[in-house]
């Protein structure tokens, strides 16, 4: 992890793409699906997808012909270039276990921030997260607006916890978190192929928890939503 940024989700299809193509999943001369097929399969945006696809050409690995669709290519040239986002093992390995360090403190703060939530949350509260849940919902096919309404969901959240040395703590961690939130939507959507409709239904549901007024299942809901990742973080490590 030279950097220390997340991966974006353009990255993470460029990764997958590359690894078929290494692989000889997919072989020289074959045609990729459509953009549009892509973007359901991966569960992005069409932008995220030809970003992708556009960083093999580059590398070599690909040949988009104009109205004709994208093809492997036959070789890849000796002076191909290397898209600087595309993760090597090595780099993803350094990369992991600083998500799973911070995964271990969204689960302890977090989970807290929830339960706290559901005891003293306000009407305000309730009705700010509420309009957060929309804009989700409104934004499945908008990566950006998504990911976005994703961390003010984390961070109203936090606020409802009417504790400002809690808020001061996940103040202090919001580059941190935030990263962790990209990489973990980025991972959610490579490794399970999920949609963003199923990551929606797990905001939904703790936001249930929390206009019920029952601190325990919130907290035990924002554990399972934190859990799951790390869960498809495993599943991913087993593979290289």
């Amino acid at each position: 992890m030279p950097d220390g940024r997340p991966l974006k989700s353009s990255e993470w299809v460029l990764s997958d793409l590359r690894r078929q193509i290494e692989e000889g999943v997919l072989v020289p001369g074959q045609k990729l699906a459509s953009v549009v097929e892509l973007s359901a399969r991966y569960g992005v945006g069409r932008s995220t997808v030809r970003e992708a696809l556009s960083a093999l050409k580059a590398m070599g690995m690909l040949d988009i012909r104009q109205g004709g669709g994208t093809f492997v290519r036959a070789s890849r040239p000796a002076n191909a270039a290397v898209h600087p986002g595309a993760a090597e093992p090595e780099s993803w390995v350094a990369r992991a276990q600083s998500l799973r360090h911070i995964l271990d403190v969204r689960r302890i703060l977090e989970t807290g921030c929830a339960a706290l939530a559901a005891s003293r949350r306000t009407d305000e509260d309730l009705a700010q997260l509420a309009e957060t849940l929309a804009v989700m919902e409104r934004s499945l096919d908008d990566e950006r607006a998504s990911e976005q309404a994703d961390i003010r969901f984390h961070q109203q959240i936090a606020a409802a916890a009417r504790n400002p040395v809690l808020a001061d703590w996940m103040s202090s961690l919001s580059l941190q978190l935030h990263e962790s939130m990209r990489d973990t939507r980025a991972l959610w959507f490579y490794a399970e192929r999920a949609d963003a409709e199923r990551l929606l239904a797990e905001h939904r549901s703790i936001y249930e928890a929390i206009a019920a007024r029952q601190p325990q299942l919130a907290s035990e809901r924002m554990t399972a939503h934190i859990d799951k990742v790390e869960q498809v973080l495993e599943r991913h490590d087993a593979k290289l």
